[in-house]
C-alpha cells in the first residue's frame, strides 16, 4: 500500500522530501569546515570562533539577479553557487576581509532534488576554494510565491581583517595609479539586459555557438564570476600599500570606483587600456547601448580595480603577472570633484 500523501505535500510542501535532501548534502558541507567552526550541520545556528582581538568582522549580503534564468535555460546549476560564493567574497576582499563563513538561501515553489544538489555543490567548491566554511543555510518551498520550477538564490559572507589593515580608500590621493583585474564575462551583472539583447533581439538560442568565440551562448553566460581573493591576498601580504579597491559589479566603473574615492579625488579611467572581450564587443554592436550606459551596466572585462602609489605600480603589476592574474594599468586619480571621467 502506497503511504498517503501529507496534507502540506498536497498543498505544496513536501517536508520529508526537503529533509531527505538537505541529508544528502551533508557530507557536501562538512567538507567546506575550516579552523573556527564550532557547529555541526543541521543546528538552528551556525557556530564560529571570533577571530580574535583587534580585528573587525566585515558582512555582506547579494544574489546573483537573472543570472538564474540563463541557468535554468541551459539547465546547468552546478556554477550558479561559485557566482554567488565569490561575488560576496570580493565584496568584503575590497576592505581587506578574508572570508570566514558563508550563509546560503534557496527559495522555490517546489524543491528538486537534483538541482539542489547541483547548487549546492557549487557553493561548497566555491568555499572550498575561498577558504571559507558554509556554516548554515535556509531552504524554503513557497508554491504561489515563485514561478513553478523557478528558484532564488542568496547569500551572506562574514569574513574579517585586522583593524590596522582595514583598506577604505581614504589614503587615495591624485598621483595615484588604478590597476585592473580582468572579468571571466559578465560576472553576476547586467543579465536582463543581455538577455534581452542577446535572445531577444538577435535571436540566438542557449546552445548556439556565441560570435566571436568557439563557446556556446550557455558558457559565455554561465562562466563563473571570478574570486580575486588569491592575487589580492597575496597583495595585501607583501610590502606594498593599497590604497583603495574596487569590487565592479551592479553600476560599473561609474557607481562602484566612486565609493572609494575621498573628497576631492577623482579617478580617470582609459577605456583603451585593455581589450573588450568578444561578449560585451557584441552586446554593444547589436544592443545599441550608448557606450556610457555599457560601462555602468556591465564590467567591460574588468571585474575588480586596486588603487596603489606610483612608484609601486609597477612592482604591483609584476606581482600580478607572476600570478597569471593578466593585471592593466588602466587610469589615474586626479584632482577633481569625485566620480569617474573617461582619459
Amino acid at each position: 500500500m502506497s503511504k498517503r500523501k501529507s496534507a502540506y505535500a498536497e498543498a505544496g510542501v513536501d517536508i520529508d522530501e526537503m529533509m531527505s535532501s538537505i541529508s544528502a548534502i551533508k557530507r557536501m558541507v562538512r567538507g567546506t569546515t575550516v579552523n573556527g567552526v564550532m557547529s555541526d550541520v543541521g543546528s538552528f545556528g551556525g557556530l564560529f570562533k571570533s577571530p580574535g582581538k583587534d580585528h573587525i568582522l566585515v558582512a555582506s549580503t547579494d544574489g546573483v539577479g537573472t543570472k538564474l534564468n540563463v541557468a535554468l535555460q541551459a539547465n546547468r546549476h552546478d556554477t550558479i553557487g561559485q557566482d554567488l560564493v565569490n561575488h560576496c567574497v570580493n565584496d568584503i576582499l575590497v576592505q581587506g576581509a578574508r572570508p570566514l563563513f558563508f550563509l546560503d538561501y534557496l527559495g522555490t515553489a517546489k524543491l528538486r532534488a537534483e538541482i539542489f544538489r547541483d547548487v549546492v555543490k557549487g557553493l561548497c567548491r566555491a568555499c572550498r576554494k575561498n577558504g571559507c566554511a558554509l556554516l548554515g543555510g535556509e531552504t524554503a518551498e513557497m508554491p504561489g510565491l515563485y514561478p513553478p520550477g523557478e528558484y532564488d538564490l542568496v547569500g551572506t559572507i562574514v569574513g574579517a581583517v585586522e583593524k590596522r589593515r582595514l583598506v577604505t580608500g581614504q589614503s587615495i590621493r591624485p598621483g595615484d595609479v588604478v590597476i585592473g583585474l580582468p572579468s571571466s564575462g559578465l560576472h553576476t551583472n547586467g543579465f536582463s539586459l543581455a538577455r534581452k539583447i542577446i535572445f531577444d533581439q538577435s535571436g540566438l538560442k542557449i546552445h548556439d555557438t556565441f560570435p566571436g568565440t568557439r563557446r556556446s551562448v550557455a558558457n559565455v553566460l554561465l562562466a563563473v564570476h571570478r574570486s580575486y581573493l588569491g592575487p589580492v591576498s597575496r597583495l595585501l601580504d607583501s610590502e606594498f600599500k593599497v590604497h583603495g579597491m574596487a569590487h565592479l559589479t551592479g553600476g560599473g566603473f561609474q557607481d562602484n570606483i566612486p565609493r572609494i574615492l575621498p573628497d576631492g579625488a577623482l579617478a580617470v579611467i582609459d577605456r583603451k587600456a585593455w581589450t573588450i572581450p568578444p561578449v560585451f564587443r557584441f552586446l554593444r554592436e547589436h544592443g545599441k547601448v550608448n557606450e556610457e550606459e555599457l560601462y555602468r551596466v556591465f564590467n567591460m572585462g574588468i571585474g575588480f580595480v586596486i588603487v596603489v602609489r606610483k612608484r609601486d605600480a609597477e612592482r604591483v603589476t609584476q606581482l600580478f603577472q607572476k600570478q597569471r592574474s593578466s593585471p592593466r594599468v588602466i587610469g589615474h586619480i586626479e584632482r577633481g570633484r569625485g566620480g569617474v571621467a573617461w582619459g
